[in-house]
This record gives C-alpha cells, sequence and structure tokens, in this order.
C-alpha cells in the first residue's frame, strides 16, 4: 500500500474536520459543453475520462468501477440530468495489463459502452495522438473535472471545471522538493502542476485528460492535491500505451 500523500487521484482526500474533499482544487468554470469529450464516471466515486470512440471510454486504471456506475456524455453538472446527457453502462472494463497499484505504471483503463454515442454540440470525440512525443518541461497544458473549487472546502462543485497546468521536469519532480524518488515519475508519465499548488488535479479527477498544447497527452493518476511538493503525475500516451489502445478498441487482441 503507497504512502497517504501518494495515493491516486480517486482515493485521496484531504481530511478536514473528519470530512472528505474531492475534486479540481482552483481552476475555473468551463463554458457549457466546452469539452464535449468529457466523461463523467459517476458510481460509489467520482472519476472522468475521454470519449475516444463512440463506444470506447479512456480513463484511468485505479479508478473504482464497484456499485455498476453510470457512464455520463455530455455531462456539466453533477447533480441533476440534462437534456443533452447520454447514460450509458459498461460493457467491459479493460485495464492496461502490466497496470502497477503500487507505482501507477501503466494506469489506464479503457471502458466498452453498452451502446454508441450520438455526436451532438455535447458530445464528442476527442482523438489520440498520432505519435507518443513525450511532453517537454514548461508546456502549458489544461484539465478538467469535477468538485470542490478551494482546498480547504468539502463542497463538491457542481459544474465542470478546468485548471491550467504546467509541466515539471522528471528530475525536479523526482527531487527533494517534490517526490524524492519515493514515488518514481518514470518516462511514461507527466509531472505537472500550479504555481505553489493552488491550481492542481485532485481526487475526482482521476483519469481526466491531459491536453498540452490542443494535444491529447496525458490521463489524471496520481498526486496530492493542493500541496506543491506533490504535484499530480499523469500517465503519458506513450507509443506503447497507444499500440495498446488500438489493438483493444479494434479487438485486435
Amino acid at each position: 500500500m503507497p504512502p497517504a500523500s501518494l495515493l491516486p487521484m480517486a482515493t485521496f482526500f484531504l481530511l478536514i474536520s473528519g470530512e472528505t474533499c474531492e475534486g479540481i482544487i482552483g481552476g475555473h468554470k468551463v463554458p457549457s459543453h466546452a469539452r464535449r469529450y468529457m466523461v463523467l464516471i459517476k458510481g460509489l466515486e467520482i472519476c472522468a475520462g475521454a470519449l475516444i470512440k463512440e463506444n470506447w471510454v479512456l480513463t484511468a486504471a485505479h479508478c473504482d468501477l464497484r456499485g455498476k456506475p453510470q457512464i455520463i456524455l455530455g455531462a456539466h453538472l453533477v447533480s441533476q440530468e440534462e437534456k443533452l446527457e447520454q447514460m450509458f453502462s459498461i460493457k467491459r472494463a479493460v485495464s492496461y495489463p502490466c497496470y502497477d497499484p503500487e507505482t501507477f505504471q501503466g494506469d489506464l483503463q479503457l471502458l466498452q459502452l453498452d451502446g454508441k454515442a450520438t455526436m451532438t454540440k455535447a458530445v464528442g470525440i476527442l482523438h489520440l495522438p498520432k505519435r507518443g512525443d513525450d511532453v517537454k518541461p514548461h508546456t502549458k497544458c489544461h484539465v478538467a473535472g469535477w468538485g470542490s473549487t478551494k482546498r480547504d472546502s468539502c463542497k463538491v462543485s457542481n459544474i465542470l471545471r478546468e485548471v491550467n497546468v504546467t509541466v515539471i521536469d522528471r528530475k525536479v519532480c523526482n527531487g527533494p522538493s517534490h517526490y524524492d524518488f519515493k514515488q518514481v515519475v518514470d518516462k511514461g508519465m507527466v509531472c505537472a502542476g500550479g504555481k505553489k499548488g493552488e491550481d492542481e488535479s485532485c481526487s475526482g479527477d482521476s483519469g481526466s485528460p491531459l491536453i498540452c498544447d490542443n494535444v491529447f497527452r496525458g490521463v489524471t493518476s496520481f498526486g496530492k492535491c493542493g500541496d506543491p511538493r506533490k504535484p499530480g503525475v499523469y500517465t503519458l500516451l506513450t507509443d506503447k500505451y497507444l499500440s495498446w489502445i488500438q489493438k483493444t478498441i479494434t479487438g485486435t487482441i
């Protein structure tokens, strides 16, 4: 079991007065349906994902799928059903075969829906990158999700929010000022955060896509929300992972 400070985004909570908090720290509200690819996974816990094909969603392997979660496309508000939403059940869940819950390597999961999504002004596909290129330090990225807006608040945001993050050099992220190799950020991961930790993805945002220079580059994996020493870490969509995704959704494996 990894240390509490290094738990995956979906299961790490800020403990305040005996309550648990989850969601994006900082950021701003996303205009209604501006991120048509965002998927709300609503079960015992909230996760997010990206619609990458009419009947496939990419999310994180550590997301808890107990309780028969609803897969909601076109969601903007969490608390109520909207006219443009499309709801599905999970037909099949496929985690990356070499996923390691201790190191978070391969923290990817594909969800096959029990039907095909209809493309509308609220629902769209996020295309995978053609190549699994690395993301250079200082690159500006953004990630969206549903959840609390302040580190000391347990009130869950009802609206999809988005935060800007900057990629941190792996050497720095693995250094004494951050993870200090207690949790290794390897070449299959991207480390990114905001200044002084005020902008950060957090629990409830697990599985959310990391978008860098308008390209889908990663999937939200682990970190300690609101703590600049433990910035968010994302599974990088490398060539190896992209090959597995393509083979899985086309049925060749």
